[in-house]
């Protein structure tokens, strides 16, 4: 499975949270992902990146708060979070980047 470009679109960034650290424990990595990515382009682009095989794909999409900058209210914008449960025997380290 080669690398192609658009995976670097689809996959934004890993999220490092206190939760998502305990569902590393039960192998399982959370990335933020592009807005309209869907679950076959997200394990397409995981698989080929990282070289691991994906169980399943969760997604779950975070509306954006609602925040008063300087006396004006404004809204963080929406995003979409992949909670990527891989095989067992794949890991994926994402402290250390691509």
């Amino acid at each position: 499975m080669s690398v192609k470009p658009e995976h670097y679109d689809v996959i934004r960034r890993p999220i490092i949270t206190e939760k998502a650290t305990m569902a590393s424990e039960h192998n399982a990595v959370v990335f933020e992902v592009a807005i309209d990515a869907t679950k076959p382009q997200i394990r397409d682009a995981v698989e080929s990146l990282f070289g691991v095989k994906v169980r399943k794909v969760n997604t779950i999409v975070q509306a954006g708060k609602r925040k008063i900058f300087r006396g004006r209210q404004g809204v963080r914008k929406d995003f979409k979070k992949a909670v990527v449960t891989l095989e067992e025997g794949n890991v994926i380290d994402v402290t250390t980047g691509l």
